[in-house]
């Protein structure tokens, strides 16, 4: 489905196609789990996906920047953003939830609807929502403060840039208070919002980023590093006690978010893409990133077992070869709840953009929001 500005960004799909790819994996070899969380890959790139979790952070990263994209220079009808985002997200979202209470909250749905309100209400301070769904509040909070941002962005880059150095610092004084910060860095807007941001300048920054390739390897290998240091360190389940009392937690989304925005930028500005063959394939696949990450968590441990049940091997390679594969199964089922769940409802979305009013975006179209 085409964005209801009609433009479609096929290479923003391929990198919401590796951010899916991230989640499941990680959870994939995890979950059983088939690795131990105490286990730290020699092969230091691999560390990103020994910890892909990373993978949530590329998703805000993505949404920031497209944002960034479709709303460059432009007025838009905030009603109507606002009914667009509720559309897209809602549907498969709410089902997922009905589905999780009559599965596991049956005998106390009331209970269960007051856990999901207070959730949505109080996130710092209730356990992650099911399937993932906190990450869909995060991202809800952070259109709330879109208006904010973009007034801000039209007054420089620099103006943007003090909400991430503000996010920092109030991450500080609630590590400095609790004595951990790893839940709200990882589960709120507090922490995420900093990947939002980033985002959002990223795409005002691209073309620093166009044909920069061996930038692009450089800041590859050193967040590779750091990645693999912090799951040398603990990671995010490792440390003595979980949540992690390690301050690193304070400027994770930071890191996170400067690397991925990076990535984004580059891989946007530097390459042409189709929308067919092999490419088209993989922009297919981050099309139905939604549904995957969303409904994996239903089945993805039963996979896992059912596939170490047949191949009895604790290899991490061939633990990511195997979660790889069945990624592919999971995108086949996601396809199924895509178009039966998601699509229906994404004609009923409006026009919000109104007009140019300081410049248009010149670089070439090439992901579908």
């Amino acid at each position: 489905m085409r964005s209801s500005s009609g433009t479609y960004y096929v290479g923003l799909d391929h990198l919401r196609a590796l951010a899916a790819l991230l989640v499941f994996v990680w959870h994939f070899i995890h979950t059983v789990p088939v690795v131990p969380w105490e286990y730290v890959p020699s092969f230091f790139p691999a560390a990103i996906i020994d910890e892909g979790h990373t993978g949530v952070a590329l998703f805000m990263c993505l949404s920031g920047y497209l944002f960034g994209k479709l709303l460059d220079g432009k007025q838009i009808k905030y009603g109507a953003f606002l009914w667009n985002r509720f559309i897209r997200l809602a549907p498969l979202l709410l089902l997922v939830l009905v589905i999780v209470g009559f599965l596991d909250h049956r005998d106390d749905l009331i209970g269960y609807s007051k856990s999901i309100l207070k959730g949505v209400i109080f996130p710092a301070d209730r356990p992650p929502l099911p399937n993932g769904s906190w990450s869909i509040v995060a991202e809800a909070y952070f259109y709330l403060v879109l208006p904010l941002i973009l007034l801000l962005l039209r007054r420089g880059v620099g103006y943007v840039a003090l909400i991430v150095v503000a996010a920092i610092l109030l991450r500080t004084g609630i590590y400095l208070h609790r004595g951990e910060i790893q839940t709200i860095s990882y589960y709120t807007i507090i922490g995420r919002v900093d990947q939002f941001v980033l985002g959002i300048v990223a795409f005002s920054l691209r073309d620093y980023m166009k044909n920069r390739h061996l930038t692009m390897v450089a800041l590859f290998t050193a967040f590779a590093v750091f990645y693999w240091c912090f799951d040398a360190a603990g990671g995010f389940y490792k440390p003595p006690t979980f949540p992690s009392p390690h301050p690193i937690w304070i400027v994770l989304p930071t890191i996170e978010g400067l690397f991925f925005c990076s990535l984004i930028a580059y891989y946007d500005g530097s390459f042409h893409f189709r929308d067919h063959g092999l490419s088209g394939l993989i922009a297919k696949i981050g099309t139905y990133s939604y549904s995957i990450y969303l409904t994996h968590f239903f089945y993805v441990s039963w996979m896992s077992d059912a596939f170490f049940s047949h191949f009895r091997m604790d290899n991490f390679y061939f633990a990511i070869a195997g979660g790889a594969a069945c990624f592919l199964i999971a995108a086949t089922l996601a396809a199924f709840s895509y178009h039966v769940v998601e699509v229906p409802f994404l004609k009923l979305r409006r026009k919000y953009v109104i007009t140019n009013v300081i410049r248009r975006a010149t670089v070439p179209v090439t992901s579908r929001e």
